[in-house]
Formats: structure tokens, C-alpha cells, sequence
């Protein structure tokens, strides 16, 4: 019903080549990130690497440097802080230290309350997972990942043929680790609402890839007189404005999650609407083209 852009004769196809090459970049850092995440040595939540995690509210504004100040020179300098400045809430995660683990959130407490002894603080919330468990949810968060990739190759295959059903799969991871690695470029914390991010971006991205198999199948059968390359371009550019549209809607949402979501949302909104770019851009430049490099020009009867 609404249209963004008419009748465009882009040539996708003529690009691939570069694309891949962005593309390939991409898996290879995202590779890297999931290799750090698996071995602990990214910017882990506390979900995922253990630890404690406090969340204190201050009558009156704290200063941020004289906090991380505090704690470097109680040995705790690996802290994450978070901060509400409009409801004076300070989140202070601390990473796991085995026995000790129990006695960080009292240590934490009362080295901020003898240091700001003129701004009373309660702490509204204490959450502690030891390291075994951050071990146990990294292991289950890659084989989520593993079975979710799994599921969409036999589905497309069954849906469409074979080869959309891996070309989807290798998008979707693609996708994914993409947003793993930007992120571990970016230095972001990652946590459970993280992995959650990135199986709502699998989600979506399989989607739009969806739209534009069902698209190109269509064409084939509408169409037999073009070579796969030219059937691609066609349905691209014929579901482009749905595919700018989907996208800009999602994006607005995003956007209102990480700038009034607060604290807690900010990193899963951001995930998110990294996804969503990087998701819109593998379904018109990879995974089409991926099909296309794998069956070349030879025109075949997809199933119905």
C-alpha cells in the first residue's frame, strides 16, 4: 500500500563480489569474537562469566570517576559501572572471585558508603552467579545458536530446495556473527539479553530472507526465459520497498529502546539495531547471491 521507491533496476548482483568480501571480513571477525566469548576473555555480563552485580540508588548524584577510582584501588578495577543519572541509580558489576564471591556486594557496599558519607544509598538489588554457570550458559547460548541454524536449513530445504535452506542458514549466521564481533570490536558488554538479541535478529533476518525466496520463486516460474541472476535482481528490486519499510519501522523501534529503555535495555536495543542493518544487508546482498553462485545460470523448477 505504501512505496518508498518505484520501479528501481538496481543491479544487486553485479556487487556480490564485493560484498562477500565485506561479508567474509565480518564472519572472520565475528568468528574471533565467539571464539573470546567462549573462552571468557570478552566483555562478559555477569551471566555469562559470573560475578555479582549491585544495583544502588544515591539521594543525590555520585561521580562516576570517583567510584571506578574507589574500587580500582580495592582491587576491583575489572568493575563495570552503569549509570540512571535521572533517578541516581548506579549498577556496579564486578566479576566472579570464586570463594570470595559472597562477600563482594558487602565489600562494594561499604567501601561507597565510607567514601560518600553525605549521600545516604540503598541497594535495591543483588545478583550473584558463580563462574561454573557463566561456563554452563556459554555452552548452552553456542548450541542454541547451532540447533537455530540447524532448524532453518531443514525447513527452507523443505520450504523451497536445499540450496535456499543453506544459503538462509549461512545469511542467519552470518548475521549473528557479525553483531558478535562489531560488538566485541566495540568493547559492549555482553550478557543473556545479548544472546537474546541475537536469536530475535536470527528471527528477523530469516524473515526477510523468506519474502525474498518466495519472491524469486515466483519469478522463476513467471519468468523462465531469464538467467538466476537476472530473476534475482528482478525480485529485489520488486520487494525493496517493502523490505525499506519493514526495515525503517523496526529501526524506530530499536531507536526508542536504546535512548528511553534505560539502563538495562541499552546494550540488547543496540544489539538489535546493529542486526537489523547488518540482517537487511545479508538478506539482498548474500544470501540471494549465494543460491546464485551455487546453481549458476541453469534455470530449475523450484519445488512448490
Amino acid at each position: 500500500m505504501m512505496e518508498l521507491v518505484k520501479n528501481t533496476r538496481i543491479d544487486f548482483m553485479g556487487v556480490r563480489k564485493y560484498a562477500f568480501a565485506v561479508s567474509a571480513l565480518l564472519v572472520l571477525l565475528g568468528g574471533f569474537g565467539v571464539v573470546q566469548i567462549y573462552r571468557g576473555h570478552a566483555n562478559l555480563g555477569i551471566d555469562l562469566a559470573g560475578g555479582t552485580s549491585i544495583q544502588l540508588k544515591f539521594a543525590k548524584p555520585v561521580s562516576m570517576d570517583a567510584v571506578r577510582q574507589l574500587l580500582t584501588s580495592a582491587g576491583h578495577g575489572e568493575a563495570n559501572l552503569q549509570e540512571v543519572p535521572s533517578e541516581n541509580i548506579l549498577i556496579v558489576k564486578v566479576g566472579g572471585k570464586g570463594k570470595e564471591e559472597k562477600m563482594v556486594s558487602d565489600q562494594v557496599v561499604t567501601l561507597l558508603r565510607q567514601k560518600f558519607p553525605d549521600n545516604p544509598m540503598t541497594v535495591e538489588s543483588v545478583a550473584e552467579i558463580g563462574p561454573a554457570i557463566g561456563r554452563k550458559l556459554r555452552s548452552d547460548a553456542i548450541l542454541a545458536m547451532a540447533v537455530s541454524a540447524l532448524a532453518i536449513i531443514v525447513y527452507l530445504a523443505w520450504r523451497f530446495e536445499f540450496k535456499f535452506g543453506v544459503a538462509a542458514a549461512i545469511a542467519t549466521f552470518h548475521d549473528v556473527t557479525a553483531v558478535v564481533g562489531i560488538f566485541y570490536l566495540l568493547g559492549r558488554e555482553m550478557d543473556l539479553l545479548f544472546i537474546t538479541a541475537l536469536l530475535t535478529i536470527a528471527g528477523y533476518s530469516l524473515t526477510d530472507t523468506v519474502v525474498i525466496f518466495d519472491r524469486i520463486r515466483e519469478n522463476i516460474r513467471l519468468r523462465k526465459k531469464t538467467t538466476f541472476s537476472e530473476t534475482i535482481n528482478l525480485s529485489v528490486n520488486e520487494v525493496l520497498s517493502r523490505t525499506l519499510i519493514t526495515t525503517l519501522t523496526v529501526l524506530l523501534t530499536c531507536l526508542s529502546l536504546l535512548f528511553f529503555g534505560g539502563v538495562v535495555l541499552k546494550e540488547f536495543a543496540l544489539a538489535l539495531l546493529i542486526g537489523l542493518v547488518v540482517g537487511t544487508y545479508s538478506s539482498i546482498f548474500v544470501a540471494s547471491p549465494i543460491v546464485a553462485v551455487w546453481r549458476g545460470e541453469k534455470m530449475v523448477e523450484v519445488k512448490r
